[in-house]
């Protein structure tokens, strides 16, 4: 490893971001760790992670497709806030055009439960999915996809701006 000039690099600790203690609706867990899609644009994960930056947090959300685990919407913002799931899940819908009944499945989270992304996937015929609280094995695509991008870039940069 000295002579190839690699080393380890050790993951930071995990800080629960989950606000899953409102009164907003819940949805059922409609994939049940249903992992093994069949073909693209049939059921998507979302989620979220923070950045840090020189000062204060940046806010990126992704929607992976389960089947290719190909990241098919993102957005970032300085806030936490519905808007930020609404418009990564827009960017997917707009790229890959999926058919009615395609599930997004998410964690319970208060942006995810909130009246305007529940209207976005209703307005499109998606349906909605939520893990049980504190389950993350549905969703462990996406966990798993910002795991890779903080070992490999992200913790290991300073980032002066958002």
């Amino acid at each position: 490893m000295t002579e190839a000039k690699i080393w380890v690099r050790y993951c930071k600790e995990y800080k629960v971001s989950t606000d899953s203690n409102h009164s907003k609706p819940q949805l059922e867990n409609v994939l049940d760790r249903g992992l093994d899609i069949k073909g693209p644009n049939m059921a998507y994960a979302g989620d979220i992670t923070y950045i840090w930056t020189r000062g204060d947090w940046l806010y990126l959300a992704v929607v992976i497709d389960l089947y290719s685990r190909k990241v098919v919407g993102w957005s970032m913002s300085s806030k936490m806030k519905a808007q930020l799931v609404i418009d990564a899940l827009r960017m997917a819908i707009w790229q890959r055009k999926p058919n009615k009944g395609l599930i997004v499945h998410t964690d319970r989270g208060s942006q995810y439960a909130s009246h305007e992304y529940l209207k976005l996937l209703n307005a499109h015929g998606l349906v909605g999915s939520m893990s049980r609280k504190d389950d993350c094995w549905d969703y462990a695509v996406a966990e798993g996809f910002f795991g890779s991008l903080k070992s490999e870039r992200v913790n290991w940069r300073n980032y002066q701006t958002r």
